[in-house]
């Protein structure tokens, strides 16, 4: 199954967490923060302007990006969770 999103809306895999700390201690799974990081696998139209055109979007289908802790709704879809989110919630594209 396919997500499409609307509008200004873009969807985001998040990544995996990490499993050991940098000390090289493994974390169990209730110990793990959720990543805020992940990539960015459909976006919508675009925001719609006063003039009636669609705003383009900064960032682009396959972009890794850091968001906020608390951005976007979370959705399953086949078993895959998902960020659904504005494209303000992005706070920047990683290289």
């Amino acid at each position: 199954m396919k997500i499409v999103p609307l509008n200004d809306k873009i969807v985001v895999e998040r990544v995996e967490a990490d499993e050991k700390t940098a000390g090289g201690i493994i974390l169990p799974d209730t110990a793990k923060e959720k990543p805020k990081q992940g990539k960015v696998i459909s976006l919508g139209d675009g925001k719609l302007l006063d003039d009636g055109k669609r705003a383009e979007f900064q960032v682009k289908a396959g972009d890794r990006v850091l968001f906020s802790s608390y951005a976007g709704n979370e959705v399953t879809v086949d078993g895959k969770e998902y960020l659904v989110m504005t494209e303000d919630d992005v706070l920047a594209v990683v290289d």
